[in-house]
Order: structure tokens, then sequence, then C-alpha cells
């Protein structure tokens, strides 16, 4: 079979050939690609003597091609999946572990790797030379090379099972999201919802074939509108108990008994490999380095965002009662009354802003502001394939107008594609004789459809979170290192998150927003008074917001951080661990863990504070460019070379210093979110 997987991509820039390729190329390429690299191992044993360039640079750069195929693969499942696909998800993840065990666990190479690192201080080696080094020691440590024979097949086989559990985990909620739909026969019960809301909704229906009707899903530009707007409360009630009962309901999708498998399963890895937890394996390897970092960390926030936090709820109770007379608040009540009550104080909502944020204005608004800080620009390219007609491929070139990325964008939801927003990639960035490989780099999102009366017009929320996935798709576009590995978005978890949230910043500054928000009918640039409006609502429920997010960190530290055989009942567990957290009453039957995707699925155990500490670090950094200007050429020339442009080349905390000549101060977000008490 003439694999296109396999041959060399006849594409622009080497970009994946989606149009070729079928799903049954993707099992035999992966397996291919699995040997081929298996020989680039053997080819480094059989080396003599082991240096820094024959055995660790060799092993950086070896199975380039299964980590593309893999990463397509992947990254479909993600974007574009069907039954098909995620089939063989489950045929194709135990190999690649299979395959990633082999090799860390062959002792052989881990001997050669070893006698690199003992004479490390006699290579003459430079600072990313070194991390490399460091790094791939450690990989080998951390992943049992060190264990015996015995304890490595019981390794094997926990990876094998972790991989297994985490896709079943990730099926499961995409099941249920996908299947569930809610169907409103009567207008009347849309009360309060604006018309392009109820538009997409009649649309939704229409593809389901319910003419007449108005459809609700679980996807969030159709649930998070519905929760906002609609004055109907059993509307709001029945789609919020369907939203967090998601893969809780004793089914054949019920996502509690993998919950618990993946806790036991990391749990017994992390024993195994010397460590007390989970947490304390990950967080080794993190800015914060251990739990009780961590947990010092959230608790220092916790205790400052409580009081506000239970002010903002007392505060949306108050208004709720005297606006409807309402004697208890619940949570399926809270972002209604929270949004009456914003338009109250500040004279604004988000349909008051939609207008001013139709996505393809949003989206040449992120180029423009890239390009007025980095001096970078995209070009749409209609010859580089995509996977799906919706999403659009972009040549981009640096200040000198030299090629420097391929970016996907992909913004709408459909069925085969998860909830949120993330950033990926398809191709890393790496430097290999004399040769810069650039990187293609895409961001997913699920954001509000155009209909036919309308073109797909943003939340600011949404605005926001385009600026966040851009921020994380630069970090990846402007690599400038030698080592794939190390490149772009390959550094510290708790690092990874601040070129995206200080690129949030500019969404609230007039200089970026005069860009871009302009009326969709009359062109219009948004009114200066409106962006005031944005600016002074920008804290409103900042505690209840800080304190929900501090909530989630706190949770998936009780899940990491301990022996997970004291948890019986995932429910009681997560009940007792969010009481300190919950100011609303507890909807009973209601789960947030079965669908807590970041932790389970997606690479943030252990991780999620991370958000947090970013923020520290971006709201440190933004008051810098505040400081000199947010278009200011030194601050962005700074922030590209040590952050950027570095990497994982070097220490986080080093390169952040380098920017910012001092280490990062917590009083900037504390000022910035107004939970600064004196």
């Amino acid at each position: 079979m003439n694999n296109p997987l396999l041959a060399d991509f006849a594409t622009p820039f080497d970009t994946a050939p989606f149009h070729l390729i079928q799903t049954e190329h993707y099992l035999p390429a992966i397996k291919t690609a699995i040997q081929l690299a298996k020989a680039e191992i053997e080819k480094i044993k059989a080396e003599a003597l082991p240096t820094f360039e024959n055995t660790v640079e060799a092993l950086d750069r070896s199975g380039k091609k299964l980590g593309i195929v893999s990463s397509i693969f992947f990254n479909l499942n993600s974007a574009e999946t069907n039954d098909e696909i995620q089939k063989l998800a489950r045929e194709i993840s135990p190999l690649l572990t299979a395959h990633s065990n082999d090799v860390l666990l062959d002792q052989e190479l881990f001997q050669r790797v070893a006698q690199v690192f003992g004479e490390k201080e006699n290579l003459n080696l430079s600072a990313e030379q070194s991390t490399l080094l460091e790094k791939t020691y450690k990989s080998f440590v951390r992943n049992g090379a060190k264990l015996s024979s015995e304890d490595a097949g019981k390794l094997r086989e926990i990876d094998r099972q972790l991989a297994e559990s985490s896709l079943k985990f990730g099926e499961n909620v995409l099941a249920e999201t996908n299947k569930y739909v809610h169907l409103v026969e009567d207008e009347r019960d849309l009360e309060g919802l604006p018309e392009g809301i109820k538009e997409a909704a009649a649309q939704i229906a229409e593809e389901k074939g319910e003419l007449g009707k108005w459809a609700f899903t679980l996807d969030y530009p159709s649930y998070i509108p519905a929760m906002t707007y609609a004055k109907n409360r059993e509307l709001r009630k029945t789609l919020y108990l369907a939203y967090n009962t998601k893969a809780a309901k004793g089914d054949e999708l019920d996502n509690k008994e993998t919950i618990q498998a993946l806790l036991r399963l990391r749990h017994e890895r992390a024993n195994l490999l010397g460590y007390a937890s989970h947490a304390d394996f990950v967080l080794e390897e993190r800015m914060a380095k251990s739990p009780k970092a961590v947990m010092d960390f959230l608790e220092s926030f916790l205790h400052k965002a409580k009081p506000k936090a239970e002010a903002d709820v007392e505060e949306v109770a108050e208004f709720a009662k005297k606006t409807d007379g309402l004697e208890a608040l619940a949570r399926w009540d809270f972002g209604y009354y929270s949004e009456l009550l914003k338009k109250e104080k500040y004279a604004l909502d988000d349909e008051l802003l939609r207008p001013y944020f139709q996505l393809e204005k949003v989206i040449d608004g992120v180029f423009q502001t890239a390009e007025n800080l980095f001096g970078i620009t995209f070009v749409p390219n209609p010859e580089i394939p995509v996977y799906h007609p919706e999403v659009t491929a972009y040549e981009v070139n640096d200040r000198s107008g030299k090629h420097l990325a391929v970016f996907y964008a992909d913004f709408f939801p459909r069925p085969g594609k998860r909830n949120g927003a993330w950033m990926t990639s398809y191709r890393g960035q790496s430097t290999e004789n004399g040769e810069d490989h650039r990187p293609h780099v895409s961001i997913v999102c699920n954001f509000t459809k155009p209909t036919k009366s309308k073109p797909s017009l943003l939340t600011f929320n949404e605005v926001t979170t385009l600026f966040h996935e851009f921020g994380h798709a630069l970090h990846g576009m402007m690599a400038r290192g030698t080592y794939e590995s190390l490149s772009g978005t390959s550094v510290f978890w708790d690092f990874v998150e601040l070129p995206s949230q200080i690129f949030e910043n500019w969404c609230y500054e007039k200089a970026c927003l005069d860009l871009f928000a302009k009326h969709y009918q009359t062109g219009e640039t948004i009114p200066a008074e409106l962006i005031e409006k944005i600016k002074n609502a920008a804290n409103f429920q900042q505690g209840y917001m800080t304190l929900r997010q501090i909530s989630f960190g706190l949770l998936d530290m009780a899940y990491h951080s301990a022996n997970p055989e004291a948890i019986v009942h995932v429910e009681a567990f997560e009940e007792e661990v969010m009481k300190k957290t919950d100011l609303l009453p507890k909807v009973p039957g209601t789960l947030m863990s079965t669908s807590f995707s970041h932790i389970f699925q997606g690479g943030y155990s252990s991780g999620y504070y991370s958000y947090k500490w970013a923020e520290v670090l971006d709201a440190d950094a933004f008051e810098l460019f505040q400081e000199k200007g947010i278009f200011d050429q030194m601050t962005a020339l700074a922030f590209e070379k040590n952050v950027l442009s570095a990497g994982g080349s070097e220490h986080p905390s080093i390169l952040y210093r380098r920017f910012r000549g001092r280490d990062p101060k917590p009083e900037a977000l504390l000022r910035r979110s107004g939970l600064l008490t004196s």
C-alpha cells in the first residue's frame, strides 16, 4: 500500500498531506515508524565511545517520523475524530507506550547516557546542551531505567493501562457531550436570550431535523449563553444538570471507575519509582518543585480571595432577591443574575460587545498585534492541505520576510471535536546541520458559529480565549532552538501558560482594541466609553472566579498528593475537598471530576495550579509593557528573545529574570485582580 504518511510530504513546507491520508494509513505508518525509530536507537548503541553528540544529541534527533505521524493521528483524535479513529487510538496508544518503555528501559542505552552525564563537567557544553543532557538523563531515571527487570515489567504494564484509561476517559466525555440535545418547542421559554443565540439554537435544531424548534447542546457556544441569558429557570436547571452530570450517571459512559483506576495507577507508578505520590513525581520537574510549595501557593490565594468571593456571591444573591424575589440562589442561577448585575453596575453585557467582535476581524486583530510586537505576518495559503473545510492554513513570515512557521486555525464546534480550546503542533522546531526546521502549529477552539443572518460574533470571553491560545501558538512559532525536545512550548508546565496568559492583557487596551473591534454592520470602531466599561468590569466577580480556579487546583492536588486507596467514592471525595471553596449549595448527583479532562486526559495532573502560578508571571511581566508602552519594541524584543524563542533551553526562572531583570512579584497579580489588601 502506498502510504502518504511514510513518503516524503510533497506539500508546501512539508506540511501534513491531510488530503491523501485515509484512516487505514495510520496503523501501518505507526508500526513502520516505530521500526525506523528502533533502528536509529540500535545505531546509537553501536557507536564505540559514548559522546554527547553520538548519544544524547542523536537520541534527541531520533524518531522524527514517528513523532510526526503520531502527532497527526492524536491531534485529529481531538479535533476531527470518529468511532473508527477512536478504535484505532485504543490500538495505537499501547504500541507507542511500549516503544517509549523500550527506549527508556534499555539498559545499554541508559549506560551510554549515564556515562556522558557523569562527564558533564568536562564537556564544555553550552547552556542549551547542558539542559538537554540533564533532561535526557532524568527522563531515563524518572521512567524506570534504574528499576530491576521485575519492576520494569510492572512499570510497562502500568503505563499500558494508564494510556488505555486516559483514552477511555476522553472518549466518554466526548460521547456524553455529543449525545445530549435539549429541544425547546415554545419560544416563550427562550425569554432573555439574544436574537443571535436563538437563531443559532434554531439552526442546531434544523441540522438535527427538528424544524421550528430550538436546540441546546453541551458545546460551550450553546450552553454558556443559555446559562447566562435564559430567564427561564427550569431551562437553566435542566442544562446545568446535564452539563454537570457528564460521565457520572452510572451507565456505560460513567468515568468514576476510570478516575479511580487512573489515580491508583499513577500512585503505583510514583511509588515504584521511589516517590511518595504522583504529585511528588510530577512536581520534581516544575518551577514549584513540591506539593507543599503548591499547597502553600494555593492557600495564600485562597486566604486572599475567599472574603472577596463571599462578598461577590452575597451581592448576586441579594440582587436576585431584589430583582425576582429569589429566596435561595442555586448554582444554575449564578451566571444569569451575575450577568444582570454586571449590566446594572457597568452598563455592560456580552451582547452589547458582540457586534464589535466579528471573528474574522478579531483574527486580523490578533495578527496585527503580533506584527506590531514582533514583526511577524500571516498569509492564508489554500495550497496547504487541511483536515476539515473549516480549517484555514497560513504561512507565517518573520520581520525580515523569511518563513517562520505554518499556522492552522480551527474555530467552530462539530461532533468530532472535543470541547474547549487548545494549541498543538504537527511539527516542532529544531536546527540540524545548520538547517532551521520551522514548526507547524495549530489552535483549535469552539466559538460561536455564524448563522444565516449573522457572521460569527464572539463574546469578550471568546476574544480573550483566542488571544490566549494564540499566545501559546506564538511560543511554538517563534522557537529558535537547536533541539526539538527543548523548543517552543517544551518548557516546565507551570511556565508554559506565561506566553498565553500575558497575551490576554492586550484585549483590555484601547490601542489594541482599536485595531480590530469594529461594528460588523457599520464599521464603527468600538467607542472609548465601552472600552472603559470593559476595563472597569475586568475585576467584576474576580474573588469568585479566583476561588473557583483555586478550587480546581486544590482538587487536583488532593487527588494526586496522597494514597488514592482512601478514595472509596469519587463523589464524596470531591464534595469533601470542595467544602472550603464552595459558596453555593451542592446539587445532588452533580460531579465535576468525571469531566475534568485537564487532569484526567490533558496532561495537567498535579499541574492545574500552573494557571494561577503563570498568572503571577504574566501580571508581573505585563506591568513592564504598561510602563514602557504596550507595543514598545525593546520590551517586545526582550520577551521574544528570553521567553518566546528560548523555549526550554534553560531553567524558566533564569529566562524570566533575564527578561524582567528580577524575580516575579505576586503583588502585580493581586493589584490587577483587586485582591491587594493594605
